[in-house]
This record gives structure tokens, C-alpha cells and sequence, in this order.
């Protein structure tokens, strides 16, 4: 058996294949801005035009130049029906259009869409008179977007987190496609792994005239023989059974494809998805992937790319992107605020990461734009539901959406807990939060987010937290954050939930970006309470240089520090103060120190190691155990120091029959380092942050 699923690089949805018979519609298209909305069918084209690329938004791909703040944006383009295909319906698809759309096919309107982020289709058979027909597409992009689905796409008027939104991607930013179908054919096709994860158990919709009378078959490719059923309503549902289950995690991402075929009078209609065996609980305060204990070590990636925004430039960057978070030791990818191109999810099927996936937010509670919300979170699930890399769901983010204020407005919290049933319903089989890293209403896991520029501060506010000394979030909350945040909204006790920090992260530039990831890893890792964490974040976006690597994606100066060694299954964590990027300790020569250094070790089975160091020509070694999910007990590596050593590096590794399994260090000086900053209280070394409510760097 084959864990590969092989597709078409360049079809658009791998999750639902019809790649036999397509025609990409993606590449230059006409284009028209329309800044005074005053422009029709007739006349959008009158006076010529520019040419765009499509997917693209018109911010960043038009030729004429960038258009910014642009709400009215008109594309043309031909197209040419394969002789091949007559006899069929013609179906357009799209892949995404930001915001909303109206398409005509030789000037005779084909329908509507609104929303930014989801597929959708027209049958455009009947408008075809011939072969050969011009496509036009009107697409309205308000730069007024809080009361709109919209992420971090900025607004005008601007929304309260406006100092972490990027430039936004208006237009038609997936890709644009044909594709011919009988006129009874396959709607929609949901996977779930069998509970027992022998089997899947499939649930086929049917659209068209003939669906009552059509037949399903569907059939494990590879596998064994087809499974059939006549529709019953526009439904099928059947069970795949398994001889030999092989189930999909992280280090054997195997997956099984699935053919569904339905038989009509109207012809044969043939589709390829593909799922995973696997299961994700919450438990006993913990979690488990297929019955085993694991700890989530995320990545914050906001799906943004220099020069195309919300577009990515091509299949490539979208699996590189996926390497570059594994490269690092990520074992998760929280795709934050927007649905993702459908390929970056097979990617990250096919690669084994793990990802957590949730819809683009508004900026302001209305009911509203809390339907509008809704709606766009139960398509997300209904479009990615079958990818077995997700495993956990989240709606809102913060309260962005709920103006800040979940405990003080009963209507916000029932929107809440709205969406968080909405998820449960729609999908069961994952883990569901409703408001990620604020006060919670109802949720499976209780996650949260804290940025701090200091390391040692940071240790002891999460201690503190996750200890019980303080009941609530106001430790996260300074005077830049000055609302106070329970932990659950008035009403919410933690049950069973576990907790999970979901956003952290400090410092101004990469040095101490590295130093904080090194530092605050090993402090979250000591909280043995605490299940995983989501870093912020992958790569620089525009302003925002908080990322592991450039906005290229190129590598960043780290000060010698490797990610990978932080966001490890095995970390060697010294438990101390540090102080400053390339200052850890001070420690003057002559003296003796005794750094207490515990293993977090979340592999499958314990290990029996040595705990190795050196420090100059000194070095040392010291046997060690660790068990999976439990911190060791403390080991301690004594050391002196030579009289005006001035500056050197403890270096500590843990060593099993030959192989290096985790390694970190600490910087050491003798002497504090002096500053040289003037002495002017209204100097700053580093960016201001803006005069709000919400911190700067706050994701």
C-alpha cells in the first residue's frame, strides 16, 4: 500500500478530483477598476484595458499599477468549450472571490456570490450559446470590511486590531476554473473514519434532475470491491470496510482514496477524495491522536506572500511553507483567520501536519455579521472536513468580532456558544473551541495566549497561572491589555478540558525573537498542565517582523540558535533566570554555579540517556531517564569559573548510544553588560507601540 495520493499539481481541489476533465481558466485576464461603481456590461470595456493575473488580488497583480482601496473591480477574459465535452453541462467554478461577485457569460448573468473566502459554482450550460463565449466578472471589495468576514485584511474605517492587519486581497484570488458533468452528479462527498478505524464511513450527496433514480457506488482505491446504494432522498451513505487498517498520524501519514461513482439516465459521474484513519480526543486533561498521548508544538501561519497577499504564487510555496514550519519542529500549523487553499491542506495531509484551521473573522459584533460568520465557518468545515491533517476547530479569536466583551453582552456570548455548536454538530470527530485564547463560554480546550518581552517574567506569570495561584487573566493583562479576562466567561468551569497555549512569543528583532522562542518554549514545556503551544509566528508579514523566517521565507539571524531544537519530542530546559540576549547569567570568575536542568520528553516510550556539557575545555556528563510526559527530576551540572573568562557558552546535550537527541545552552558573562542609551526618558530603542487598548504585537 501506497501512503502517496497522486494528483494534478495544478487542479485546485485534490480533495475532490474531476482532474480527468477540467479546464483552467487561471493566467491573464482583462481588467477594469471601476472606482466610481458607475460602470456596466456595456461599458466596463469601453475605453480598454489593463491585464491582470488570475489568482491574484488587484492590490499587488494588476499591471497598470497597484490598486489600493479599489471597491469596484471589473475581468474579462474568453473562453472555448473542448468540442469533447458536448453534450454535458458546463460548470464555472471558483475557487475564492473577495468579496462579492456577479458573473456573466455573453452578456446574459449567470448569478451571485458574496463571501470572501469559500468555493462556489454555476451551471453556465444554458448561457453558452456556443462553443466560444466572453466571461465577465464584477467584484464589489468594501474598504469598510468590520461588519464582513475579512481576517487580517485591513479595513477603512480601520478595526480595533488594525495594528496587526495587512494589506487586504481584493478580486479573484483562487483559481478560476471549467468543468463537465452529466446533469446528475456528485454534489458533495463527507468522510469519517469508522470509530473502530477499520472502515469509512461515507456520506454521498447527488444533485440533479435524475438523483432519485441514480446509483452510488463507492469503492477504496486499491482496496477491495465497490460498496453500492440507490439514493434515498439525494443521500447515500455507506461503509468502507478495512482488512488491515493503517491509521494516519504524523510519522505514517497514510492516506485512502476513495472513487465515487453515480449512474444515472444522464450518464456516469466519477469523483476521487481521500481521507485518513485517525482519531483526536480530549481527555483526562490531555490529548490523544489515535488513542496516544501527544503535546501539540504549533506555528502561527496567516497565509500571506509578498507581493500576491492571501494568494499563493504558485503549488509550491504552498507545500515549501509546510516544510520550512517542519524544518523548525513543528508538529501542528494553526492556519490563523483565513480558509486556506485546498492544495495546502493536501500537503499537509500527504506530510503528516497536524493543522488547526479557523474562519476569518469580522471586525465588530452585528447580528448580521455574526450570520455572515457563521455561515462562512460551517463551509469551511463542509469544503475541509475530510482532510484528516485538521484536528481542531475554532470560530472566533479573542472576541475580534465580539467587540471585546463576552461577559458583558448576553447576545456576544450566545454567539459564542452558537458557533461552538455549530462546529460540534457539523463535526463531531475534532476538537471544537469557541472563542481561542480570551474567555471562554463553551469549548473543548481551554487555550489561551500571553506575549511578554521578558523571559523571566513570563515564566512566572504562566506558573502562576497554570499553578491555580490566579484564577483569572488578568496576569496577562497589563496596562496595555487592561481587561481583564477570566479564564472562562461568568457561568464556566473547567471540566475535563485541557489547556493549551495558542499565541506567545517576544522580542523586536530576530536575536531576540530567537532567544524568547528558546527561552519561553522551555518555560511552557516545564507547565506540565499545559498540552502544546502555537508560536507566533512562521515568517514576517509586511510591518510585522515577528516571524521564524523573512516574508521571503528566507533563514533569519538566530544567534546560533536552532528551532528545531526547542520545538523537539525530547528539550533539555535549565532552570534559571535568564537575563538578556547573549547575557543568559551572570556569573563572576572564580565562582561555582550548579544549573538545575530537567528533560521534557514527549516520545512514545522513555529513554535512558547522559546528560552531557561543556564549557570551555571543562565538560561533564551525567546519566539520565526520561519517561514520556513527565518532567525528570532535576540534574544539576556544576561548574566553575576561570577569573576573567568574561563571556562564554554552556553547552548541554543529551547523548543516547552515539546520537545527540536534544541539545540547548546558555550564554554566561561576568559582567553585566553596561547601556549606552541616552538618558532622555522619551527615547526608544525600539518601535512605539500604538496608544490603544490592545497590544501591538497581539494576534
Amino acid at each position: 500500500m501506497s501512503t502517496s495520493i497522486h494528483r494534478d499539481p495544478d487542479y485546485p481541489r485534490p480533495d475532490f478530483d474531476r482532474s480527468d476533465r477540467w479546464m483552467s481558466l487561471n493566467g491573464r485576464w482583462d481588467f477594469v477598476p471601476d472606482p466610481d461603481a458607475t460602470a456596466d456590461t456595456a461599458s466596463a470595456f469601453a475605453d480598454g484595458a489593463e491585464t491582470i493575473a488570475v489568482p491574484g488580488p488587484w492590490e499587488n497583480s494588476a499591471d497598470g499599477g497597484r490598486h489600493d482601496w479599489l471597491e469596484v473591480g471589473w475581468y474579462r477574459r474568453r473562453i472555448t468549450v473542448p468540442e469533447e465535452w458536448t453534450g454535458e453541462r458546463i460548470v464555472l467554478h471558483f475557487g475564492a472571490v473577495f468579496h462579492r461577485c456577479d458573473i456573466w457569460v455573453d452578456d446574459r448573468h449567470v448569478g451571485s456570490h458574496t463571501g470572501g473566502y469559500l468555493p462556489f459554482s454555476f451551471d453556465v450550460t444554458e448561457e453558452m450559446a456556443s462553443p466560444e463565449a466572453t466571461l465577465v466578472v464584477r467584484v464589489v471589495s468594501p474598504k469598510d470590511k468590520r461588519d464582513i468576514p475579512h481576517g487580517k485584511q485591513r479595513s477603512l474605517p480601520y478595526d480595533d486590531y488594525n495594528g496587526c492587519s495587512f494589506t487586504p486581497s481584493s478580486g479573484i484570488w483562487q483559481s478560476v476554473w471549467l468543468e463537465p458533468r452529466p446533469a446528475t452528479y456528485i454534489e458533495q462527498i463527507a468522510l469519517t473514519p469508522a470509530a473502530s478505524l477499520d472502515a469509512v464511513d461515507a456520506v454521498i450527496t447527488v444533485g440533479g434532475r435524475s438523483r432519485e433514480s441514480a446509483r452510488v457506488s463507492a469503492r477504496l482505491v486499491d482496496e477491495g470491491l465497490p460498496v453500492s446504494a440507490a439514493v434515498d432522498g439525494g443521500r447515500v451513505s455507506l461503509t468502507l470496510p478495512i482488512a488491515a487498517p493503517r491509521l494516519w498520524s504524523p510519522g505514517d501519514p497514510h492516506l485512502y482514496e476513495i472513487e465515487v461513482v453515480v449512474e444515472s439516465q444522464d450518464g456516469t459521474d466519477r469523483v476521487r477524495s481521500y481521507t485518513g484513519l485517525r482519531t483526536i480526543e480530549a481527555r483526562e486533561r490531555a490529548l490523544f491522536l489515535n488513542g496516544e498521548r501527544i503535546y501539540l508544538r504549533g506555528v502561527l501561519d496567516q497565509g500571506y506572500w509578498p507581493g500576491t497577499g492571501l494568494t499563493a504564487p504558485n503549488d509550491e510555496a504552498l507545500r515549501h511553507d509546510l516544510e520550512l514550519a517542519r524544518d523548525a519542529g513543528f508538529t501542528l500549523v494553526r492556519k490563523h483567520l483565513k480558509a486556506e487553499d485546498p492544495r495546502w491542506l493536501f500537503h499537509a495531509d500527504a506530510m503528516g501536519m497536524l493543522v488547526w484551521s479557523e474562519p476569518a473573522c469580522t471586525g465588530r459584533y452585528s447580528p448580521a455579521g455574526a450570520a455572515a460568520f457563521e455561515a462562512e465557518l460551517t463551509g469551511l468545515i463542509e469544503r475541509d472536513r475530510n482532510h484528516p491533517s485538521i484536528v481542531i476547530w475554532s470560530a472566533y479569536n479573542e472576541e475580534w468580532g465580539l467587540d471585546w466583551d463576552l461577559e458583558g453582552a448576553p447576545e456576544r456570548r450566545a454567539a459564542a456558544v452558537r458557533a461552538y455548536r455549530l462546529i460540534r454538530e457539523a463535526d463531531p470527530t475534532r476538537l471544537a473551541i469557541d472563542n481561542s485564547g480570551w474567555a471562554h463560554v463553551e469549548t473543548d480546550l481551554l487555550d489561551w495566549h500571553y506575549y511578554n518581552e521578558n523571559a523571566h517574567g513570563f515564566r512566572h506569570a504562566i506558573e502562576g497561572f497554570l499553578d491555580g495561584d490566579r484564577p483569572d487573566f488578568e496576569v496577562f493583562h497589563t496596562a496595555e491589555y487592561p481587561i481583564p479576562k477570566s479564564l472562562g466567561a461568568s457561568g464556566f468551569e473547567r471540566t475535563d478540558q485541557p489547556i493549551l497555549n495558542s499565541e506567545y512569543g517576544g522580542g523586536w528583532n530576530s536575536l531576540e525573537r530567537a532567544w524568547h522562542s528558546r527561552w519561553q518554549t522551555q518555560f511552557l514545556r516545564l507547565q506540565e498542565d499545559n498540552q502544546g503551544y502555537v508560536y507566533t509566528e512562521l515568517y514576517d508579514i509586511e510591518h510585522e517582523t515577528v516571524g521564524v523566517y523573512a516574508f521571503d521565507r528566507s533563514s533569519k539571524d538566530q544567534g546560533g540558535f536552532s528551532q528545531s531544537d526547542a520545538h523537539a519530542d525530547t528539550v533539555l530546559i535549565p532552570v534559571v533566570a535568564p537575563i538578556a540576549v547573549g547575557a543568559d547569567l551572570i556569573v563572576p570568575g572564580g565562582s561555582t554555579i550548579a544549573v538545575p536542568v530537567v528533560v521534557s520528553h514527549h516520545g512514545s516510550s522513555a529513554i535512558q540517556a547522559s546528560l552531557s556539557w561543556s564549557f570551555g575545555d571543562a565538560r561533564g556528563a551525567i546519566p539520565t531517564t526520561a519517561a514520556p510526559f513527565q518532567l525528570g527530576e532535576p540534574q544539576f551540572v556544576e561548574l566553575a569559573l576561570p577569573q576573567g573568562y568574561e563571556a562564554g557558552t554552556l553547552t548541554l546535550s543529551l547523548e543516547r548510544d552515539g546520537e545527540t537527541v536534544a541539545r540547548t545552552f546558555i550564554d554566561l558573562r561576568e559582567e553585566e553588560p553596561v547601556s549606552h542609551l541616552p538618558s532622555d526618558p522619551h527615547w526608544r530603542a525600539e518601535p512605539a507601540r500604538p496608544e490603544r487598548s490592545y497590544r501591538y504585537d497581539t494576534h
